[in-house]
This record gives C-alpha cells, structure tokens and sequence, in this order.
C-alpha cells in the first residue's frame, strides 16, 4: 500500500531555516522522480522542486531558488528538504508527491492523482 508521511515542519522566524523529510513506502522509491510541492492557505497547489532518481538533477520555483535544496537517500527511502533564508511566503502546507501525481499548467497547478492518496503534509509556518 503507497503512502505518503511528511515531516520537519513547524514555526521559524523569517530568515530561519528547517529541513523536511518523506517517508514514502509501498513505492519503488529509488527509481522515480520526486518531488516536493506546497498550498498556502486560500492558494492553489505550488510545485517547489523535483529530483531525478540518482539524484543528480534538481529543479527548483523561481521563488525558492538559491534557498531550497531538494535532496533523496535511496538506501534510507527517504526524501528531503534543506529550507534557509525562509520567508513569510513560504508559509504553507507542504507535501511529497512522486512527480507525475500533479500537473502544472501555465498559472497553476493541479492534482492528477486525488488527495486521499497524498500524505497528510508537514505545516510550515514563517511568522515573527
């Protein structure tokens, strides 16, 4: 059974850094794309980064670029974060997805697989 459990949130002042994990499990982890992706409140669903399965190819939004750092243990099966320089913006629910669970279009994007199989996401909150 796929599931999907995210960790490493929680409230940190602007400038704060904080690092998230997955854990999936009932997936072939290490060898499929990966990615992390976030919904501010009263938002839509934003993609933040995707990985390859070596690892050796990263991708990132714009708005976190130079800030984020995607990462993956594919002995451990797990899936990181590295969040620094953090902003009130990246205030958001953030979930890890395998990349083809979602679908971005030219202004937003979409779930291609439904919610009930997505994990439950790690909150994180930037607020002085």
């Amino acid at each position: 059974q796929e599931q999907l459990v995210e960790s490493g949130g929680g409230l940190v002042q602007p400038g704060g850094s904080l690092r998230l994990s997955c854990a999936p499990s009932g997936f072939t982890f290490s060898n499929m794309y990966w990615s992390w992706v976030r919904q501010a409140p009263g938002k839509g669903l934003e993609r933040v980064s995707d990985i390859d399965p070596l690892g050796t190819t990263t991708d990132y939004a714009d708005s976190v670029k130079g800030r984020f750092t995607i990462s993956r243990d594919n002995v451990k099966n797990i899936l990181y974060l590295q969040m620094n320089s953090l902003k009130f913006e990246d205030t958001a629910l953030y979930y890890c997805v395998p990349k083809g669970w979602y679908y971005c279009g030219r202004s937003r994007c979409y779930r291609t697989r439904d919610a009930s199989a997505w994990g439950q996401g790690t909150q994180v909150t930037v607020s002085s």
